[in-house]
């Protein structure tokens, strides 16, 4: 993986395409992540088409280079970033329990295949389009980009007459479906460990966090000391299933926390969800005309929306899109959403948290200025560590040495009494669209507290200097 250092990680050498193929004869790309990834005939015949070269106009991590300007890495990289690593994981298992397991060239081909074609299905604007403007628009209707990614392998293998075989592609799509709730039956009763590599559903270890943990962080210029490799050598397979030794609870422990620090600190910072929660208004003003939401289950028109929506609205002349256009030269001009105040849902209420809504703060003001609820955003903030309220490390199986064969769980107080009791955090938010507003909204806000918690449960005041800017 090049020379690239960071802190304490260190990265291995190029991926590969396997011990015995001669690099001189196929293509490759220089990463700055992986250093150089070889691309094998068959996935240089997906990467190659329109409907691939798409990710390049998606940014991973949406509306991010607002707040972190370093963040314009794209769902193109990353996905050639998991490709690579989906690679290196299959080709340690086949090279060290090669014989034991099964393992043959269709199951390498077929697991780099899926790392490659994981996000191709992906919306604009990273999650943004999916979880926060489709819900607005279908009434509860679920769509996810998983389900998308699936649609278009079919679309891109027949509008390129890929020539592949029929089962390949059956079991890269549910390989990609794999840890969402949409997943499908596995067709093969065996090497079920295949599908805890990309997209593992059974505890979330899996190629592509290893990707943009390392990847999101070097943008962002956060430091990352999680180490990824250690986990890759020394994973093993034990009834089916990818273990890890004993030993690396810890490191599997940061794995899951350095994903929430990113969540916590970068993908929900609160000044790029005041850009979302317009970019999100301005999408959903404009929709009825440019029917942005038209395409979603047609992937012979979806592959053409991407990013540049933005740029559409934004020089479009059109009087339908004056709103949606206004909305854009705001954050254009840093004229965002004013951030009021936020507090942390209480242990003991989350279990029965229902997500607050602007409706809820404006029916909590009391006097003075006649809040409607379009002056207000509510942004309900989950972080966990990817199993809600629920340890993680408890789905992972564990083996002692090489020389034993049990498999078995950890619970926390084995390992450490440091370690946390609680596994999510819900933060509530909330944003006054109108400068102005902002005194009445964090007013409101701290009387919908009082309501239903009888205290001010956010830490710190609006500042004075916040409440009189127009």
């Amino acid at each position: 993986m090049g020379a690239y250092r960071n802190e304490n990680l260190s990265f291995s050498p190029d991926c590969n395409l396997s011990p015995s193929y001669d690099r001189r004869l196929s293509k490759h790309v220089r990463d700055n992540v992986h250093g150089n990834i070889y691309l094998d005939t068959l996935s240089l015949k997906f990467i190659d088409t329109e409907q691939f070269q798409r990710l390049r106009e998606l940014k991973q991590l949406g509306l991010a280079h607002m707040v972190y300007p370093g963040a314009v890495h794209s769902r193109f990289e990353h996905s050639l970033g998991v490709y690579c690593l989906a690679g290196e994981a299959i080709q340690k298992l086949k090279t060290y329990q090669g014989l034991e397991l099964g393992i043959d060239q269709f199951d390498v081909q077929t697991v780099k295949v899926a790392g490659l074609l994981h996000d191709v299905g992906h919306g604009p604007f990273s999650h943004l389009f999916e979880r926060e403007f489709l819900p607005k628009v279908l009434n509860g209707f679920k769509w996810a980009h998983e389900e998308m990614s699936a649609k278009l392998i079919d679309h891109i293998v027949d509008e390129h007459q890929i020539d592949v075989e029929p089962e390949m592609i059956k079991r890269v799509k549910e390989m990609i479906l794999a840890s969402s709730e949409f997943a499908l039956p596995k067709s093969a009763k065996e090497k079920q460990f295949l599908y805890d590599i990309v997209a593992n559903g059974r505890n979330g270890i899996d190629v592509d966090k290893f990707d943009y943990i390392v990847r999101d962080s070097r943008a962002c210029g956060i430091g990352c000391s999680f180490d990824f490799h250690r986990l890759m050598d020394t994973m093993r397979v034990l009834g089916d299933e990818i273990c890890y030794r004993a030993k690396d609870y810890l490191s599997i422990h940061k794995l899951f926390a350095t994903r929430a620090d990113l969540f916590r600190t970068v993908y929900t910072h609160s000044k790029v969800k005041a850009v979302e929660l317009m970019v999100v208004d301005a999408l959903l003003k404009a929709n009825s005309y440019l029917e942005i939401s038209s395409s979603i289950q047609d992937p012979s028109e979806y592959w053409k929306l991407d990013d540049s929506i933005i740029k559409t609205i934004e020089t479009a002349p059109d009087e339908e899109l004056r709103e949606s256009r206004d909305l854009i030269l705001r954050i254009r001009r840093r004229n965002l959403y004013q951030f009021c105040n936020e507090y942390s849902v209480p242990k003991d209420k989350l279990e029965h948290f229902k997500n607050v809504t602007a409706q809820d703060i404006a029916c909590s003001q009391k006097n003075g200025v006649l809040l409607k609820e379009d002056d207000i955003a509510v942004c309900n903030v989950k972080i966990d560590l990817t199993r809600g309220r629920q340890n993680p490390l408890e789905s992972i199986n564990f083996f002692k040495d090489y020389e034993s064969n049990e498999k078995f769980s950890i619970p926390d107080h084995r390992i450490s009494h440091l370690l946390p009791t609680s596994y999510q955090d819900m933060i509530v938010r909330v944003y006054s669209k109108k400068p102005e507003l902002v005194a009445a909204v964090s007013e409101a806000f701290e009387n919908f507290q009082l309501k239903i918690y009888g205290v001010k449960a956010q830490v710190h005041d609006t500042p004075e200097k916040k409440k009189r800017r127009i």
